[in-house]
């Protein structure tokens, strides 16, 4: 990590971008106040069917699907077809309200967009959205949809999700088509999910993407209706909010979940997870995006880390990748003890929003912050979702809760979830949840 930081620092002074990122003065209209939207359209009046959000990596026929970049908004034609992701959405004529704002080439976790300008966190003024689906969080936030289609390579639904106070689910990789959705790492690491306010909005938006999905999260919530049922791994993570690690301790205790805690030996394997899936992604994005680098309209922080994706592709790909079959082995064998495990989305609350540009630090001080990636390298499922914070800060009393499973675990995923959302709108009698704490802390 010391390596990626001193690279992408020094590329980025040549870049002249470390001093901050500067974009096109001549920005788009915004499509909406919060400037979730890239494209907007309002439902007709009296409607009230499902509201689809869509982010704008994945195409929309008619509809140029920009990435968040300037060049490829000017450029891009608009797509010939749907994504494949669409096809059950059209079918059951659900709604589109638009496509949905996303950091240039998703390649950046901050959510900030220097073309579009960045979408406006709802639960405090300034803070970061996070990315790289920034808009899609948003746009589920602000009620503006019910449900967003979002991607994740290394945590762009966790993490904005967790910005935010919504709930995203990242799929089991494959699961979902990404035909006709901007690549990144199509091989390895990208997957499409949907992102909501609540579980319930979650199943539904999993019902557009697989078939029979709903039964499938019927069938998970019959087979283990209550938390007693379910035992997780709770994973600690040094660097970690206290705050934070207490507010997670607290939801999966109050859910009934049996909680053992994982050992160091499985820290550390996940520590080099997280350094191979980071590897692969960035290299993974110099593949697919090195041609974009020489064009006017792509920002200097974009073509900072595309280029950095170069050095990784040359020095660590080959090694990382040879290491992804023996974390999903290591992952494996921890999930065949426990249904789940749970960890933090972010180790820390998400900042404020740098006063003057962005630069290449503060997006290295967010990605450090994320516990997203290996998840990614091993291509399982996860879900965060948002559970109470009790802390100094009271303006943000929400953190976000992570759950992890084994491959085509999303209906059991999403029934572990509805648990601890339930538990949380109605603790039981006699329990706070500032009191919880799971065994072996």
């Amino acid at each position: 990590m010391i390596k990626r930081i001193t690279t992408l620092a020094l590329t980025c002074t040549l870049c002249g971008v470390i001093t901050g990122c500067v974009g096109s003065r001549l920005r788009p209209a915004s499509q909406s106040r919060d400037r979730a939207f890239i494209t907007y359209k309002a439902p007709p009046a009296g409607s009230t069917g499902l509201r689809l959000a869509v982010k704008d990596l994945i195409d929309i026929k008619g509809e140029v699907t920009s990435a968040g970049s300037e060049y490829l908004a000017k450029n891009n034609p608009p797509a010939e077809r749907d994504a494949e992701c669409l096809r059950i959405a059209r079918q059951r004529g659900v709604f589109i309200v638009g496509k949905t704002n996303v950091t240039e080439f998703a390649v950046s976790v901050s959510g900030m967009n220097a073309y579009y300008g960045t979408p406006k966190n709802q639960l405090k003024k300034g803070l970061i959205p996070g990315g790289s689906s920034s808009g899609s969080a948003v746009a589920v936030a602000s009620g503006a949809a019910d449900v967003a289609f979002g991607t994740d390579t290394a945590g762009s639904i966790r993490v904005p999700a967790a910005c935010c106070g919504v709930a995203g689910l990242k799929t089991t990789h494959g699961l979902v088509s990404i035909k006709g959705v901007f690549p990144i790492s199509p091989k390895y690491l990208d997957t499409v999910g949907p992102m909501a306010k609540d579980i319930t909005h979650l199943v539904k938006g999993m019902d557009l993407l697989q078939e029979g999905f709903a039964g499938r999260y019927a069938a998970a919530v019959s087979a283990k209706p209550s938390g007693r049922q379910i035992k997780v791994g709770r994973l600690y993570l040094d660097g970690t909010d206290s705050d934070i690690d207490k507010a997670v301790d607290a939801a999966i205790t109050a859910a009934g979940f049996k909680v053992v805690r994982l050992n160091k030996a499985f820290v550390e394997q996940w520590k080099q997870a997280q350094k191979d899936g980071l590897t692969i992604a960035t290299a993974d994005a110099w593949q697919n995006d090195q041609k974009y680098t020489s064009h006017r309209g792509v920002s200097m922080m974009t073509k900072a880390v595309v280029l950095m994706g170069k050095i990784e592709y040359e020095t660590s790909y080959a090694d990382a990748l040879r290491r992804r079959s023996v974390w999903k082995r290591d992952l494996d064998r921890v999930l065949e003890k426990v249904d789940f495990i749970a960890l933090p989305t972010l180790k820390s609350r998400p900042p404020t929003m740098p006063h003057f540009a962005r630069n290449a630090l503060f997006e290295l001080r967010v990605l450090n912050s994320q516990n997203t990636v290996p998840v990614n390298l091993a291509g399982v499922p996860a879900l965060a979702m948002p559970i109470p914070m009790e802390s100094a800060e009271k303006e943000v009393p929400v953190t976000s809760l992570q759950l992890i499973g084994r491959r085509l675990s999303e209906a059991q995923l999403l029934n572990a979830g509805r648990i601890v959302e339930a538990r949380l709108r109605d603790p039981q009698p006699g329990t706070t949840l500032a009191a919880a704490s799971p065994p072996g802390r």
